[in-house]
């Protein structure tokens, strides 16, 4: 996309408004199957929750992806789009034992982080093959809230549980099917996630009718220019290596199982918002823009960083500006960044603005979730409407007083 094709989106679906770059979607994903191409049975499993769009997800299925889902709601995103349920995995987290049952009762592959839960469905449904959910006690990312691998983290079955794990597998004659581990988010270091790799190994050689081992993801992508980023290529190399000794010795080939979300469709995104007011104070320039953290509250939340580009002054000379919302509370998307001279009515752009970014929207301030678009083939297609007053009232009841 260039900047004229992002300029006229905005003219014609105004903004602020996401959109996301199927083009990139699409070759992130060829180039993690690539990484792995020597696997003979690999599945990735897109994790809804970074983007959740319907026309998102059904292009994942055009790739070959299955879903990483977290809740029903998503498992039912997924049915609706088109996937199959094998091709769906249910990983929930503290949710109830009657969400899991009927989830279940759609065919999806099951994924159990509870010793709790994993004891009563096992007792209630003994043949449903399970996934278990391992917490190998890793910090990933370096972020504890990105680390989900961690001793102190709500996530998974502590390893050194495994011992409960075999006791209520044997008790109830339950078939486990898969082990999964997901460490976290931003994993730069191959060695830690290898690491966490060899716990995963070690677990699953106690249970001898696997089907599938699920890594889980969380690779880091750069947000800048020059920054640094997973090198997927030699983990895929290395892991590769390790995954058919496991194998071989194993006794038969498993599926090598991924969940990447922000890997996939982080740098596919853009989000297209317009300066309202440029703002002097006695030390620090604002560009006031039409949006806040009602719309992408990553920066509030944990700190990231989004590059963000003038698009409509790309050559101008830079200087240094910081970036505010329009929601009455504190909502700064950058301090004192260096970014092309910035006029009133002028189009920001931030990076990165795939994963993460309007799944987490929200309708504070009473103000509007806004558009959704995806380019593909060189056009651009409107995939969510901005909201309307009426959608801000649709669930509502009035009372009488």
């Amino acid at each position: 996309m260039t900047n004229d094709n992002l300029l006229t989106i905005v003219n014609e679906f105004e903004s602020p408004i996401y959109v996301y770059d199927a083009q990139k979607i699409e070759a992130q994903y060829k180039r993690l199957t690539a990484a792995f191409s020597e696997v003979k049975q690999l599945k990735i499993n897109y994790a809804v929750k970074a983007l959740s769009n319907i026309s998102v997800l059904k292009f994942m299925n055009t790739l070959g992806a299955g879903l990483d889902t977290v809740s029903i709601q998503e498992v039912q995103l997924g049915l609706t789009a088109g996937f199959k349920p094998e091709n769906i995995v249910y990983t929930p987290n503290g949710v109830s034992l009657s969400e899991i049952e009927a989830v279940a009762k759609l065919g999806v592959q099951i994924n159990i982080d509870n010793l709790s839960i994993l004891e009563q469905f096992g007792s209630r449904h003994p043949k449903t093959p399970v996934c278990i959910r391992i917490n190998p006690h890793v910090m990933a990312g370096g972020n504890t809230n990105i680390s989900v691998g961690h001793i102190d983290s709500k996530f998974g079955i502590s390893i050194h549980q495994i011992p409960h794990i075999l006791r209520i597998v044997e008790n109830t004659g339950m078939h486990i099917n898969g082990i999964h581990m997901h460490t976290g988010s931003d994993i730069l270091d191959i060695d830690v996630f290898l690491y966490a790799s060899e716990i995963l190994f070690d677990t699953a050689v106690h249970f001898k009718s696997l089907d599938f081992i699920d890594f889980g993801s969380g690779f880091k992508v750069p947000y800048k220019a020059g920054d640094i980023e997973t090198n997927i290529e030699e983990f895929g190399e290395k892991l590769t290596e390790r995954f058919k000794t496991f194998c071989k010795n194993y006794g038969r080939e498993l599926t090598l199982a991924f969940e990447p979300g922000k890997f996939l469709v982080s740098e596919a995104g853009l989000f297209l918002t317009q300066v309202n007011v440029v703002k002097q104070t006695t030390s620090t320039v604002f560009a006031q823009i039409d949006t806040g953290f009602n719309h992408l509250i990553r920066p509030m939340l944990y700190g990231s960083q989004h590059e963000i580009i003038n698009i409509s002054n790309p050559n101008g000379k830079e200087r240094f500006y910081s970036v505010v919302g329009y929601i009455c509370e504190t909502d700064t998307f950058a301090n004192n960044r260096r970014i092309n001279e910035i006029k009133e009515g002028d189009i920001l752009a931030f990076k990165n603005a795939g994963a993460y970014c309007f799944s987490m929207a929200s309708n504070y301030n009473s103000r509007y979730r806004p558009a959704e678009i995806l380019w593909h083939n060189n056009k651009a297609h409107l995939i969510r409407q901005h909201e309307s007053f009426e959608d801000l009232l649709a669930n509502q009841i009035e009372i009488t007083f």
